[in-house]
C-alpha cells in the first residue's frame, strides 16, 4: 500500500501497549458481532489464534430463523481525500509512533475518510470508532480482551481492539503476509462499526435472543460476511482518485487473508474436521466472494447478506 509520512493518522486511536491487562470491567454482554465466532470453545480460539472476535460472547444467545430488515445503507462517493481543499495533516504521537501504529492509523484514517462521506452522501452522519492496541489483555465495555482472541470491535464503546502482535500470527500461522491484508483486518473490523452505526447490530442482537444456537450461528454468518464485503467496498474506494493507495498484489494479500480465516478451514486445522450447523463467520470461498463482491461493486447495496438467497 503507497503511504508516506505526510498522509493523515487518524488522532481516534489509543495506546495502552505496557499497561498490562486489568480486570474485567465491563457489563458482560455479548459481542454479537465477533470475527472469530461465537460458539467456538476458548481452546479453538486459542488454536486459531487471533481471528476469533468472540470477546464477551454468550453461547446461549439465541436468535429466530425470521427475516430481518436492513436498513438503506447509504452510497459510496468520492473519498474525502480527492475533494478540493480537503487536507490531510500528520498526527505524530510521540513513542507510539512507530511503523505499525503509524500504519494502522493511516488505515484507519482512510476508513474515516470513506464512510464519512459515505454516510454524508445519504444524509447521516458517521461517528468515528476508536482503534486500540494493547498488549496481552485490556478491559473493554464487552469484556476482557486478549490477544488470543484476535481483533475484535466492541459495540459498547464503540471501539476496535487489536495487539498488533496478531500480524505476526497473520502471517506465519495464517500464511496471509502483506500490508494489505494487514489493513483488511482493520476495514473489516470497522465495518462492524459501519454496521452499529446503521443500527443492524442492534436488530441481529434483538434476534439472536429469541431463538436457537444453530440459527444464532447462521445469522452471525450473514454479520460477518457483510463486514467483509463493507471492507470490500472500502478498498475499492482506494483505487479512485488521484493518489491510488493499492500497489500490484494488494488485492491477491486481501483475498488470502479472507481464505485463511474462513470457519471451514480453520476448524479442519484446529480439529481435523469441519461442523458447518457451528460456522459464525462462513466459508473461505463465502468470505472470499463477499469481500470480492463488495470490492467489485464499490457499493454498500451490493452487501445486503441478510436478504441474499445464497451466501
Amino acid at each position: 500500500m503507497r503511504y508516506d509520512e505526510q498522509d493523515r493518522q487518524s488522532d481516534s486511536f489509543e495506546d495502552r501497549r505496557g499497561e498490562g491487562g486489568g480486570m474485567f470491567s465491563g457489563r458482560g454482554m455479548g459481542i454479537p458481532i465477533p470475527i472469530g465466532g461465537g460458539g467456538m470453545s476458548l481452546t479453538t480460539l486459542l488454536i486459531i489464534g487471533a481471528i476469533c472476535l468472540m470477546l464477551g460472547i454468550n453461547p446461549l444467545t439465541l436468535l429466530t430463523g425470521e427475516g430481518i430488515e436492513i436498513p438503506n445503507m447509504p452510497r459510496p462517493g468520492p473519498s474525502q481525500r480527492d475533494i478540493p481543499g480537503m487536507a490531510r495533516g500528520h498526527n505524530p504521537v510521540g513513542p507510539a509512533n512507530d511503523d505499525r501504529t503509524r500504519f494502522v492509523r493511516q488505515v484507519l484514517a482512510d476508513t474515516e475518510d470513506v464512510w464519512e462521506n459515505v454516510f454524508k452522501a445519504a444524509g447521516r452522519t458517521y461517528h468515528k470508532p476508536k482503534l486500540v492496541v494493547f498488549e496481552g489483555a485490556t478491559s473493554t465495555q464487552c469484556g476482557m480482551g486478549q490477544t488470543a482472541m484476535g481483533p475484535f470491535y466492541c459495540p459498547l464503546d464503540h471501539s476496535v481492539y487489536i495487539d498488533l502482535a496478531f500480524y505476526d500470527q497473520l502471517k506465519r500461522r495464517f500464511h496471509a503476509p502483506g500490508d494489505f491484508a494487514q489493513a483488511y483486518v482493520i476495514a473489516h473490523e470497522v465495518g462492524h462499526h459501519v454496521q452499529t452505526e446503521l443500527g443492524i447490530t442492534d436488530k441481529v442482537q434483538a434476534m439472536k435472543e429469541r431463538g436457537d444456537q444453530v440459527r444464532a450461528n447462521r445469522l452471525q454468518v450473514r454479520m460477518e460476511l457483510q463486514a467483509d464485503c463493507l471492507a470490500g467496498v472500502w478498498a475499492a474506494s482506494l483505487n479512485k482518485g488521484a493518489k491510488s493507495r493499492l500497489e500490484p498484489g494488494d488485492i491477491e494479500e486481501g483475498l488470502t487473508a479472507a481464505s485463511a480465516i474462513g470457519d471451514d478451514t480453520l476448524q479442519r486445522q484446529a480439529q481435523g474436521r469441519v461442523v458447518p450447523e457451528s460456522f459464525t463467520h462462513g466459508t473461505s470461498a463465502q468470505r472470499v466472494s463477499w469481500f470480492r463482491k463488495g470490492l467489485e461493486s464499490g457499493e454498500t447495496q451490493a452487501c445486503d447478506t441478510f436478504n441474499a438467497s445464497s451466501l
